[in-house]
C-alpha cells in the first residue's frame, strides 16, 4: 500500500513538474506574443493616423482617405498577427503560403475591379484632379462630383451624372480646366470689310479694359486672326479667374455686340448673291 502511494506521488510530481515546465516555457512565449500584438496594434494606429493627417493636409477626397487608411491598417495587423504567432513557435510559412494563394486567386477573379482600385490609388498620390474640378476625360466633360474606390462621377453642365471607371479614366488624357488659378478666354468675332478695323479693335479693347473681372496681367490680346470670305476675323483673348470664366465670356460677348451697334460696326453673315439673266426667246 505504501509503495502504491509513493508511486502515485512520483507520478504527480512528474506531471506537475512537466506542466510547470510547459507553463513557464510557453507562458513566456504567449506573453511575448500578446505584447507584440498590442504594442504593434498601437504602433499601427499611430502610423495610420499620421497618414490620414498627411492626406487631409493635401485635401485628398475623404472616401479615398478612408480606403487607404483601412487598407494600410489591415495590412499592418496581418503582419503583426503573423509575427506574434511565430513568436509562440508556430511555423508561419504555411500561413504565408495560404495568404499568398488566396490573394492570387482573388486577384485573378477581380482583375478589372482591382485595376479600378489601383487607379484610385494613383489618383490619390498624383492628384490630376480633385472634387469640384471641371475636367474632360473619356470623351466627356463635367465637374467632379465624387471619387470612390471604383469610379469617378462627373456632373455635366446640363446636370447629368456620368460615372466613369477609374481604370478607364486614367487610361487616356485628362484635361483639367480648373487646375490653375487663371484661364484664358478664346473668342472670335467678325467685322465687315467696309468697317474701320482700327476703330473695331479699339472698341473691343475698351470693353475688355472696362470689365472688372478681366485681369490686367497677363494682358488681353485683340488681333486680326484671318481674312475670311465674309469678313475680317478678330481674335479676342482676355484672362480671367477660373471661377469667372463663363460669366465673363457671356458678358463680354453681349457688350461687344452692343458696342459694335453703337459704332455702326457690322457683324457679317453668310450670304449669296444671285444674278438672273433674261434670255430672248
Amino acid at each position: 500500500m505504501l509503495q502504491k502511494i509513493e508511486h502515485y506521488e512520483d507520478k504527480m510530481t512528474y506531471y506537475t513538474d512537466l506542466a510547470m515546465g510547459y507553463a513557464t516555457e510557453y507562458g513566456l512565449k504567449i506573453l511575448g506574443a500578446l505584447l507584440i500584438f498590442f504594442i504593434g496594434k498601437w504602433i499601427a494606429r499611430k502610423i495610420v493616423a499620421l497618414m490620414r493627417k498627411g492626406m487631409e493636409r493635401t485635401r485628398v477626397d475623404p472616401t479615398l482617405i478612408s480606403f487607404a487608411s483601412n487598407a494600410l491598417y489591415v495590412a499592418l495587423i496581418i503582419i503583426i498577427i503573423v509575427t506574434a504567432i511565430s513568436n509562440i513557435g508556430v511555423e508561419t510559412t504555411s500561413f504565408v503560403a495560404v495568404f499568398g494563394a488566396a490573394g492570387l486567386a482573388i486577384g485573378l477573379a477581380l482583375k478589372d475591379t482591382l485595376a479600378n482600385v489601383g487607379a484610385a490609388v494613383l489618383i490619390i498620390f498624383f492628384r490630376p484632379f480633385k472634387v469640384g474640378d471641371f475636367i474632360e476625360a473619356s470623351g466627356v466633360m463635367g465637374n467632379v462630383k465624387s471619387i470612390n474606390l471604383f469610379s469617378t462621377t462627373l456632373t455635366t453642365t446640363d446636370n447629368r451624372s456620368i460615372i466613369i471607371p477609374n481604370g478607364a479614366l486614367i487610361a487616356g488624357n485628362i484635361i483639367n480646366y480648373t487646375g490653375n488659378l487663371t484661364r484664358r478666354i478664346d473668342m472670335t468675332f467678325q467685322i465687315d470689310y467696309k468697317d474701320d478695323l482700327k476703330i473695331a479693335k479699339e472698341v473691343v479693347m475698351k470693353v475688355l479694359q472696362s470689365h472688372e473681372k478681366v485681369l490686367k496681367e497677363p494682358e488681353a490680346v485683340v488681333a486680326v486672326g484671318a481674312l475670311e470670305r465674309d469678313g475680317v476675323q478678330l481674335i479676342v483673348r482676355p484672362w480671367v479667374a477660373v471661377d469667372d470664366y463663363w460669366d465673363v465670356m457671356f458678358e463680354i460677348t453681349e457688350s461687344i455686340k452692343l458696342e459694335f451697334d453703337k459704332h455702326k460696326i457690322t457683324v457679317p453673315f453668310p450670304q449669296m448673291d444671285l444674278h438672273l439673266k433674261k434670255e430672248d426667246l
